[in-house]
């Protein structure tokens, strides 16, 4: 019985002691951004929600393997064929990250509009969800179907909080989380200072819209002779595949390692060019 005391008098202690020290590691790992998350958000600004990561691995898998039996077809070299098939497998989620990308242009100059229709409806007694509803009708009309499902779920549930949700889930934006997540605390704690965040943030986005729209124009020089440097080596390498005799020279293993060292270098070359002439792209930190 002496024994036992001091035991769980010290295994008290060591759980006192060990209740000082949080855990970081299981939040970070929470907040942690995959590839496969960067993707759906990616398609979901392409707007093209309704395809889905699954169906575009598919089609890409589905591009590649038509592009390397016409390729062996016309070329008869595996190592031209293959070359071009990861090419062409790579084509669509290039075009969707464009499309992407130029949507996210086009809804930058948006939301500054969608702010001031909150901001209007919410000074005219209006309550939040009335307003978001009311986008439905009078927002911009590349904005309105997500938020007529908005107002759809709010008519069929009344729950504000899992409604937000969703719309952030449908528009997959930085500046649509960050407006999401003032209209939730607003909620929440009420307060008279909404009208003044919606008027500051509106603010703000026009002013980095503006100043964004400037940097991109005088990088796409930048970006064009980026692309046209990767896509030069290639278009000579299609136009030698008309000639069957220019292509014996990459049936020898010289030839494949000459594809693959030149394949590697465009990919470093490209992404090198990028990166230094990248602008900073707004993480979805409140996703």
């Amino acid at each position: 019985m002496t024994t036992v005391i001091p035991l769980i008098l010290g295994a008290g202690l060591f759980c006192v002691w060990w209740s000082w020290w949080p855990r970081p590691e299981a939040a970070d790992q929470a907040r942690r951004v995959t590839v496969w998350d960067r993707l759906d958000d990616e398609i979901v600004q392409a707007g093209l929600s309704g395809l889905g990561r699954a169906k575009l691995l598919w089609v890409c898998a589905g591009c590649g393997a038509l592009v390397f039996v016409l390729a062996m077809a016309i070329t008869a070299v595996p190592a031209v064929a293959l070359a071009f098939a990861v090419i062409a497998a790579y084509a669509p989620i290039a075009w969707m990250r464009g499309r992407a990308r130029r949507r996210r242009a086009q809804l930058r100059d948006l939301w500054p509009d969608v702010v001031d229709h909150i901001a209007s409806a919410v000074r005219a007694g209006l309550a939040l969800p009335e307003s978001l509803s009311q986008l439905a009708i009078r927002g911009p009309e590349q904005l309105r179907p997500a938020f007529a499902e908005f107002a759809h779920d709010y008519r069929a549930t009344g729950r504000f909080h899992e409604c937000l949700d969703a719309l952030k889930s449908r528009l997959s934006d930085p500046v649509a989380d960050r407006l999401v997540e003032s209209l939730r605390i607003a909620r929440e704690v009420g307060g008279t200072d909404l009208g003044k965040l919606l008027r500051t943030l509106s603010s703000f986005l026009r002013d980095d819209a503006r100043t964004r729209s400037e940097l991109e124009a005088r990088q796409s020089w930048t970006v064009n002779a980026a692309r046209l440097a990767v896509a030069a080596p290639w278009i000579v390498l299609a136009m030698l595949a008309t000639r069957g005799d220019s292509l014996a020279a990459y049936r020898q293993p010289a030839g494949v390692a000459v594809l693959v060292v030149g394949t590697a270098v465009t990919v470093v070359a490209y992404r090198i060019m990028r990166r230094i002439g990248r602008l900073p792209v707004e993480a979805r930190v409140l996703r």
